[in-house]
């Protein structure tokens, strides 16, 4: 009999409840077999303290790292991919398609996707909207995904996530056409991203962005140490997979890793995907290490027009004297994932209209 914790229960363990557990799990491998993939436990984050005040400049100097513009970087991109959706509308006749669905009411999805419709415009992809309320039936947003794999002029797909609780969110995210699949989730996309000698359809967005903010900006990825903070299926795994095809040394840092600090301060390169503000202080990094910082974080702030500032998982402030390059938040990876988007949707296109 194996021991295996729900999906949907575990995420109600505190962090140390599961420590203990999986503790005890272990002692009693000798009645209880180990399942062959270990345990399924959630990454539950402890948030560093608020009251930590900031490190001193441990180098002594003022701030040198240079600054990823991702919103420059994105922008080049975009204008590329326009040439090329101009390009093939002249060739052609044909513009690529992305659809778009969306279920509920949150507000942070809705700007999402109101800015990705906006990108496509300003690039010339033509785009659709299928808007469900909340409480609408699952079946209904599978029909509608199956809608769009059957529409010729539909190239790639995007459901917004989160889904509502009573959603499916794998049932309806494998309804996706392989060949549609722009955001790079579908299991064999991700397979082939992780195995050697063969190639995904799709690339993850954030990942691919960040990979593309570091060989656009002239970092070395081949033979250094790069650490990845996070180990999710969108962000932390895949970024790991393509670091390693560029030939990095990867190690992975989670929730249940102990000394990630010291892990950390090996890293050529970080990349922090993990949700929490100021996670990573100046002394997790390396001098003259390059940080991607994937995290947008609400912090409370009652000076700001909304009540709030964004803030990433590195503390700015103290990473700039340390680092040789980092990105900013807002403004670093966020306007990359867009322009990835927008590339896989291209690139899908061309591949249904067999165009070069």
């Amino acid at each position: 009999m194996q021991a295996q914790i729900s999906k949907k229960v575990a995420p109600s363990f505190s962090k140390a409840a599961l420590k203990s557990f999986y503790r005890r799990y272990r002692t009693k491998s000798a009645t209880i077999s180990t399942p062959i993939l270990g345990l399924d436990l959630p990454d539950i984050w402890t948030p560093p303290s608020c009251t930590r005040p900031l490190l001193p400049n441990p180098v002594g100097n003022a701030p040198t790292a240079k600054v990823i513009d991702g919103n420059s970087i994105a922008e080049e991109i975009r204008s590329e991919i326009a040439d090329e959706v101009s390009r093939m509308k002249d060739a052609i006749a044909k513009v690529p398609g992305l659809a778009v669905i969306i279920v509920g009411q949150r507000k942070d999805s809705q700007t999402y996707v109101r800015n990705k419709i906006k990108a496509c415009q300003e690039v010339g992809i033509a785009s659709l909207m299928a808007e469900f309320p909340e409480d609408s039936a699952e079946d209904e947003v599978v029909r509608a995904v199956a809608s769009f794999n059957d529409n010729p002029s539909v190239h790639g797909i995007l459901v917004q996530l989160p889904l509502p609780q009573h959603m499916d969110e794998e049932k309806i995210l494998n309804t996706v056409s392989l060949e549609k699949d722009v955001d790079g989730f579908h299991p064999l996309n991700m397979g082939n991203l992780a195995m050697r000698g063969r190639e995904p359809l799709f690339i993850p967005c954030t990942p691919k962005g960040c990979i593309e903010l570091l060989l656009r900006s002239g970092i070395e990825i081949m033979g250094k140490k790069a650490v990845v903070i996070g180990r999710s299926n969108i962000v932390g795994t895949p970024t790991s997979l393509l670091l390693q095809r560029h030939h990095a040394t990867v190690s992975v840092i989670h929730a249940y890793t102990r000394n990630p600090d010291v892990i950390a301060r090996e890293a050529d390169i970080v990349v922090s995907a993990v949700g929490v503000a100021n996670l990573v202080r100046g002394d997790w990094l390396k001098p003259g290490a390059v940080v991607i910082d994937v995290g947008i974080n609400p912090v409370e702030d009652p000076s700001s027009k909304h009540g709030y500032h964004l803030t990433g998982d590195v503390c700015y402030e103290e990473a700039l004297p340390v680092v040789s390059a980092i990105t900013p938040v807002p403004g670093g990876v966020g306007p990359m994932t867009i322009a990835m988007l927008l590339s896989n949707t291209l690139n899908s296109a061309k591949r249904a209209f067999r165009f070069s």
